[in-house]
């Protein structure tokens, strides 16, 4: 019986194999972060500077970015822990094997659904 060989698929003639350092004094440096902030990418984060360079350098187009305010990432932040919250939850439920849950959770659930509510009534009225 054949196994399934998984994993990334062989690249072959589109692997990059050559590479070189660049080396910027501070004035060449602070120019790139604000080309590079133009396009709404962050500077800092890892493996957005070679590709964006890649792209610019080889006249190829290059994707400018709709960046969230703070804001709104920190609300996606918060709605990320409340989902974690529901699933912790969850799975001590299941875990416990627990037929029906407390009233408590109930009411919290029935609290984080009215929030969740009213949040996205809010980004709805910030965009009209």
């Amino acid at each position: 019986m054949k196994k399934n060989k998984g994993g990334r698929k062989p690249l072959g003639e589109d692997k990059r194999i050559h590479g070189f350092k660049l080396w910027f004094s501070s004035s060449e440096l602070e120019q790139v972060k604000t080309i590079i902030e133009s396009y709404n990418l962050d500077f800092k984060k890892r493996g957005v500077v070679g590709p964006f360079l890649r792209r610019l350098i080889l006249n190829k187009e290059t994707v400018q970015e709709d960046k969230l305010p703070d804001s709104f990432s920190n609300l996606i932040y918060q709605i990320h822990k409340i989902g974690v919250n529901i699933n912790q939850l969850t799975k001590v439920a299941n875990y416990k094997n627990m037929r029906s849950p407390s009233s408590n959770l109930e009411q919290e659930i029935k609290r984080s659904n009215e929030l969740m509510s009213k949040i996205l009534e809010a980004l709805d009225m910030e965009n009209i």
